[in-house]
């Protein structure tokens, strides 16, 4: 008997390996774009703006046509193309370091603005690409190769909730914080990407989504003791739900 085949690769990613390491969240994030794009048939007109991170060579396995912007810059890059071209559908991609610590003012002036454009933001508490450093994510206690012994307010300040500023602003029309870390969680994170992408191709505003997401390597855990983690300590500071939803109904 034939078997049917239920579930394959989404036609926007790439058949090809990532660069990412064993437990890291960005390959389920990316699957969890690459299906709501492929479920509302945008492919053929999407952009995607690629960050200074770990993300930094996403071009290679999404099959959208792609920018790559200088570091914090992908909200300026994204707007400049939604003006030119504002039947397209374009989002940015970006980690904690590139969206709230370099990128800070253009990621808050782009949702002041409204512009219509969508952000992913991957909220990993810590700088990935370059060595585990301290970011503005990082949690207080959180050990890095910058925070030796732990964050301290006292000194390094505290954690920044990037969604909840965001939310404050008008021209922010949708705004949620998903987490990769159960099945449940994956099931809810891509029903929040969806509902951000129809909010651009509605013209309602910015939207933005913000994901918990693992880092085993830099965290110095297993990939178990990472998903752990985003559940036991990041998911109390930074609460997973729709902070700001549009006027129109889903």
């Amino acid at each position: 008997m034939e078997m049917e085949m239920v579930s394959g690769r989404p036609k926007t990613l790439l058949p090809v390996p990532t660069h990412y390491c064993p437990g890291c969240g960005h390959g389920v994030i990316h699957r969890l774009v690459a299906e709501v794009i492929d479920g509302l048939g945008i492919r053929e007109k999407t952009v995607v703006v690629a960050p200074v991170g770990c993300a930094v060579l996403l071009y290679n396995y999404f099959d959208v046509d792609a920018y790559e912007a200088a570091h914090g810059r992908a909200p300026a890059i994204a707007t400049g193309c939604k003006r030119v071209n504002p039947e397209l559908v374009v989002f940015t991609y970006q980690g904690d370091g590139d969206f709230a610590a370099i990128g800070t003012a253009e990621a808050v002036h782009v949702a002041a603005r409204g512009e219509k454009i969508t952000t992913i933001f991957v909220n990993n508490a810590v700088y990935g690409m370059t060595g585990g450093q301290m970011a503005p994510t990082t949690l207080l206690g959180q050990k890095t190769t910058t925070t030796t012994s732990g964050r301290a307010s006292e000194t390094a300040g505290f954690p920044i909730r990037m969604s909840e500023m965001i939310a404050t602003l008008p021209g922010a029309a949708y705004v949620a914080r998903v987490s990769v870390s159960s099945p449940k969680n994956v099931a809810q994170a891509k029903m929040a990407v969806r509902k951000a992408f129809e909010t651009q191709i509605k013209g309602l505003g910015y939207s933005l989504v913000e994901f918990l997401s693992q880092c085993p390597t830099n965290w110095h855990m297993t990939p178990v003791e990472s998903v752990r983690w985003v559940e036991e300590q990041m998911v109390p500071y930074y609460p997973l739900g729709e902070l700001k939803v549009p006027k129109e109904e889903y």
